[in-house]
């Protein structure tokens, strides 16, 4: 009797379709976070594991059913760069996870990043959805008036120097380019990049993104040093003075705009950093965990 019991559970067992195994509203959807500049793969994380991009997410949108990969790539360089290596590494996570297409989320430079691989790389055929988190689709203003303070004869010095810098803090062997970095936020590159990368026809595009209320320091304790001087650009370049501390808010919006999350009644808002939970940042000012479940439910529907 109990053999045939047992014999009977695992034909059970293997009757159940693959998709079973992804219980859960994401059911199996393949999704790709991509981090911005500074970023990371959340895989092994900074210090030891300690410091993580996504805060955890990852492994939420995992235990709603999805696959989930956070795909590392230079912390500090230009799009083409960061693009390639995206690129390799998810097509290599996708073959291996069974995955035809993917759902591609993008935070800050990451959304551009994303862009530039389904508009340029031929990604297009490979990609389900793209949804942009709090990117710069108009440019980061505060990434003009840095580079402007720095003259161009030092330039070539700063970058190997920051460069260096950026090698011995990541020691994953990647090239780094601070120069090229902080071109490709500029509000001049971004206008002459979205020229050259426009939305792919059949692809659903999202964006999402968030601002401070004001330059809280005690909430963003780093945002807040860099709000006024982000709403100072935004308001010189158009963008409006709403921002997350780096990106203005309007130039958040690309594709359909889907809007920010709700912050907690005692929050003064949700900075670019808050955006992604990074190393658990945000989670004591809105629901991340539901945040971003609406957002790859989003992505599943097509909505």
């Amino acid at each position: 009797m109990k053999k045939k019991f047992l014999i009977g559970f695992l034909a059970t067992l293997l009757s159940v379709p693959t998709s079973g195994l992804f219980a859960g509203p994401l059911d199996g959807q393949c999704i790709a976070l991509v981090h911005g500049i500074l970023g990371f793969d959340d895989t092994q994380g900074l210090a030891g594991g300690l410091v993580k991009y996504w805060g955890g997410l990852d492994g939420y949108l995992r235990s709603q059913g999805a696959k989930v990969t956070t795909p590392g790539s230079s912390a500090t360089n230009s799009i083409p760069t960061r693009a390639s290596q995206i690129q390799s590494s998810v097509t290599t996570w996708m073959t291996a996870n069974g995955c035809s297409k993917v759902h591609l989320m993008g935070h800050s430079q990451g959304g551009l990043v994303i862009r530039y691989m389904v508009s340029n790389l031929g990604f297009n055929g490979k990609t389900q959805t793209v949804t942009t988190i709090n990117s710069l689709h108009q440019g980061a203003p505060m990434a003009d008036i840095v580079l402007g303070v720095i003259p161009g004869w030092l330039q070539p010095f700063a970058n190997s120097a920051l460069s260096l810098l950026a090698k011995l803090v990541y020691r994953d062997g990647r090239p780094q380019d601070v120069i090229a970095m902080g071109n490709s936020l500029t509000v001049s590159y971004v206008k002459t990049f979205n020229a050259n990368s426009p939305n792919k026809s059949g692809i659903k595009y999202y964006s999402y993104g968030s601002e401070m209320a004001w330059a809280d320091l005690i909430q963003h304790p780093i945002m807040a040093l860099t709000h006024p001087i982000t709403w100072a650009g935004g308001l010189f370049y158009g963008l409006g003075g709403g921002n997350d501390g780096v990106v203005p808010l309007n130039s958040q919006k690309w594709g359909t705009w889907k809007g920010t999350p709700s912050s907690y009644w005692f929050a003064t808002g949700i900075d670019h950093l808050q955006a992604t939970n990074l190393a658990w940042s945000g989670q004591n000012y809105y629901d991340v965990q539901g945040h971003y479940l609406n957002i790859a439910k989003n992505a599943k529907a097509g909505l």
